[in-house]
Formats: structure tokens, C-alpha cells, sequence
């Protein structure tokens, strides 16, 4: 059985863009368009890795991680930010967080699918 992806942007291009890259390395990709709608997706769906951006409305990805990483039952989900946001400062802060990856937009697709092979398999 393949692997699911919850992807969370707030540009539908990029979640687009993600899901045609994920998805030729036989992922299932589920999406939300920001973090409260993230954490929706992870109360009904079991998902292997998360791809979130930074900078969304209503939640941003580094309180959707807080929120992941204080939970239990998602804390060990492994998470990639992709994200415009090239500052160390907050890299390093998504580091303490629990991200495994900080990936710079505009991205390989890939690339991306290397990493993501190289953490959750197929």
C-alpha cells in the first residue's frame, strides 16, 4: 500500500505543483489549505509525511507543527516545510520544532520526491 502526504499551502498552484511530483512517485496526496484545516485532515486521515508552508492564513505552519509534535497520536509524523521563508532564524526555530526539512520555494520537484523517498520510502 503506498504512502499518504498531507499537503498544506494556501496557493493552490503549489499544492498542485506538489501532488503532480508526489504523486508520479506513487504517493497519495491528501491537501489542506492552511494549518487549522491540517489538523482537520490529520483527526480523519492517516498520513506518513506532511509538506507545509510558513506563511498561511487562520494558522501558520510552525503552530500547525507546535500543535502536531504536542499531540501524541501525530508527534511522530515526520514534517517538511516548503516554504519562500529563507531566513535562518526561523529555520532554526522549525529545527527545535521538530521539522526534518526546510525546503526553499521556488523547488525541484525532484528533488523534493528524492527526499521524500529517502524518509518515508514508497
Amino acid at each position: 500500500m503506498g504512502k499518504t502526504i498531507l499537503v498544506v499551502d494556501d496557493a493552490q498552484t503549489i499544492r498542485h505543483l506538489t501532488r503532480f511530483a508526489l504523486s508520479k512517485g506513487g504517493y497519495t496526496v491528501v491537501e489542506a489549505e492552511d494549518g487549522v484545516q491540517g489538523l482537520q485532515v490529520l483527526e480523519k486521515t492517516k498520513v506518513d509525511l506532511i509538506i507545509s508552508d510558513l506563511n498561511m492564513p487562520n494558522m501558520n505552519g510552525l503552530d500547525m507543527c507546535r500543535a502536531i509534535k504536542a499531540n501524541g497520536r501525530t508527534k511522530h509524523i515526520p514534517i517538511f516545510m516548503l516554504t519562500t521563508e529563507s531566513s535562518q532564524e526561523v529555520a532554526l526555530q522549525g529545527k527545535e520544532i521538530g521539522i526534518m526539512a526546510w525546503i526553499v520555494k521556488p523547488f525541484y520537484p525532484e528533488k523534493l520526491l528524492a527526499a521524500v523517498h529517502k524518509v518515508v520510502g514508497v
